[in-house]
């Protein structure tokens, strides 16, 4: 994928600390899925370990943002977790040289192959933390907990967090997800449970480790009792299915 191939940099907001080493910026996200033009946001984590930064779930950032990702540090390596995600990560690997971490058999939207696999228990680029496998779900997907701050989840799709409808939604795809119950802090989506029918053991697996916060590529971080509320979600989920 070449220079001028890139998806752009759609309007995104600034980098923001929240916890200790950890940054998170919120974009615009825009598909056309089953006829339909859907406008939403996502987010980017950016962990840092001394001068060396980890990209999870990319977004593209603007020259601007760029400066200021630079000013934190040098990116290395970046992570994708989703099946679904993934656009752009061809544009930080060539600008940084950064190494692409993924699920085994991920599909790159350049056809390249990832460097590293997420392998659990195995080598992991950001100190302190684990990958974790839905093993049953039909596409790739993967979450990470860091071990730092009580314990940080850091999810794609398979768990995402709307607090609330924010401005880098259009109007229609806003009205849309409130009315579909996808707007949900700690939720479950049945977009992806009906793309990728996994089984309930793997969120059972999520829910055995020790976290507080979380982190999706869906929504702003939540933080403190992201447990509690997906724990929640969960039993809700599988128990109408």
């Amino acid at each position: 994928m070449g220079t001028g191939t890139y998806s752009p940099a759609w309007p995104h907001g600034e980098l923001t600390p929240f916890l200790e080493e950890l940054w998170y910026v919120m974009g615009t996200n825009r598909v056309h899925h089953a006829g339909v033009d859907l406008q939403t946001s996502r987010t980017m984590l950016v962990v840092r370990d001394g001068e060396r930064l980890t990209l999870v779930n990319t977004v593209r950032l603007d020259d601007d943002g760029l400066r200021a990702l630079d000013a934190l540090g040098t990116v290395r390596d970046v992570v994708r977790l989703g099946a679904f995600h993934g656009r752009d990560d061809p544009f930080y690997r060539e600008r940084y040289g950064a190494r692409l971490w993924a699920a085994p058999g991920s599909a790159h939207v350049d056809g390249s192959v990832e460097d590293q696999a997420l392998v659990e228990r195995g080598e992991l680029p950001i100190a302190g933390a684990r990958a974790i496998l839905f093993q049953s779900a039909r596409h790739p997907e993967a979450a990470l907990l860091l071990e730092r701050a009580g314990g940080v989840l850091v999810t794609c799709d398979a768990v995402q967090s709307w607090a609330s409808v924010d401005r880098f939604f259009s109007a229609a795809t806003g009205a849309t997800f409130e009315a579909a119950g996808l707007i949900r802090p700690a939720h479950v989506p049945n977009t992806w449970l009906e793309a990728c029918a996994p089984d309930a053991s793997d969120f059972e697996r999520l829910l055995a480790l020790p976290f507080r916060h979380l982190v999706s590529a869906h929504g702003a971080p939540l933080l403190d009792d992201a447990h509690e509320r997906l724990t929640e979600d969960v039993r809700q989920t599988f128990a109408s299915r």
